[in-house]
Order: C-alpha cells, then sequence, then structure tokens
C-alpha cells in the first residue's frame, strides 16, 4: 500500500497529495568509520562506508616495490630530480570524502613540507590504487571520478595479478586520458615519474 502526506486543498473537490518514499539513506559520518575495528581499511566514498581487509600479499608487495622505486629519486632527490613528498596509504579528507589510495605524492611547490595531521585535506598530485578483485571496480568508478573532482593530475593502477599499470593523466573538463598500459617486464618511463625507467617486472618478484 502506498503511503502519502496530508493532502493540499486546492479548491473545488481537488487536493494535491504528496507521495512518501523511503527515507534518505544516511550519509556516513567519520564516527562511523571510526568504528570500524581493525585492522580493517576504511573509507567513505560517495557517503557510503566501505571496509575491506588489509590487503594480500601480491597487493602488498606490489605497493611496497613502487614506493621503493619512487622513493629515492623523487622524494629523497637521490638519482632523480627530488621535488616530492611520496607517502602510502594517507588518509584523504576531500570535502567529504574518505579515501585510502595505496599510494599518493603531492609536489614540494604545493606541500613544501609535510604537515602534522593525520589526514590530509590538500588533494595529492598523483595517486596510485593497486587493484583486487574486491576493489578494482570501486577504484575505476568512484574513486577516479573523486579523483578528477579534486584535480588530482596522475593516477596510476596497477594490477598485481594481471601484471599491469595503467597511467592516467587528468585532461580537458576533468576527463581521464590514458597515457600508456605496460604489463609483465616492460621498462617504463611514466608521467609524472618519466625522469626515470622504472622496471615493471620489479613489483612483481616473488
Amino acid at each position: 500500500m502506498a503511503a502519502y502526506a496530508a493532502g493540499v486543498h486546492l479548491g473545488a473537490g481537488r487536493s494535491k497529495f504528496t507521495s512518501v518514499g523511503a527515507p534518505a539513506k544516511r550519509r556516513a559520518t567519520y564516527e562511523d568509520l571510526l568504528a570500524v575495528p581493525e585492522p580493517m581499511i576504511a573509507e567513505i566514498i560517495n557517503g557510503v562506508l566501505h571496509t575491506q581487509p588489509r590487503p594480500a600479499s601480491a597487493h602488498a608487495r606490489a605497493a611496497s616495490r613502487l614506493g621503493g622505486e619512487l622513493m629515492g629519486p623523487f622524494d629523497r632527490g637521490r638519482g632523480g630530480p627530488g621535488g616530492w613528498i611520496i607517502l602510502d596509504e594517507p588518509e584523504l579528507h576531500l570535502r567529504g570524502e574518505v579515501l585510502v589510495p595505496d599510494l599518493a605524492g603531492w609536489r614540494r611547490s604545493r606541500m613544501p613540507e609535510m604537515p602534522h595531521t593525520p589526514a590530509f585535506e590538500l588533494a595529492p598530485d598523483w595517486v596510485c590504487e593497486v587493484l583486487s578483485a574486491s576493489t578494482a571496480a570501486t577504484d575505476r568508478a568512484e574513486k577516479m571520478p573523486i579523483y578528477a573532482t579534486e584535480k588530482v593530475v596522475h593516477v596510476w593502477l596497477v594490477d598485481p595479478i594481471a601484471k599491469t599499470l595503467e597511467v592516467f593523466c587528468l585532461g580537458d573538463e576533468r576527463r581521464w586520458v590514458v597515457l600508456g598500459t605496460w604489463r609483465e617486464e616492460a621498462l617504463v618511463r611514466a608521467a609524472p615519474f618519466d625522469a626515470i625507467e622504472l622496471e615493471l617486472g620489479a613489483l612483481w618478484a616473488k
């Protein structure tokens, strides 16, 4: 049986009724996120609380190896140009969304020093998401549009099972442009870290 609000009389036998649908779904809050037990990873994406377990070994290995490859030349300036702050799994607070990418980087021209804070409200310049069967759809369909809205310039998607790297750059009208896709043992120069050659096979090493 349909439910209706009280009628509004419009005159001579006419009344306007407004249907009452299901109540609006409550937007998840940071308190909801804090209530998620460790060691689960919790994010708020488009107002919905998402939780996932800690990553499997291949996922963790790829993220750790990639961070290691980039840290020296770009964060510390050893064998590369420096000029970046690169972090593992930073918590991003972006206008009500709470995202935890596997890796993120800020150009020092935008964030000269790392703030002493548990979360970052300044969107990064580069984000890397390491895909898994349970997160790939969310990373592509929900998190990438948020990164575009926040003007994150580059996004990398690493798939440790398919052994691929996809590199995206933010283009006109905040649309993602594919700069390239590499696989397996390829040697890669990929923006914004094309100052060095990345040995992709190192990410899959057992």
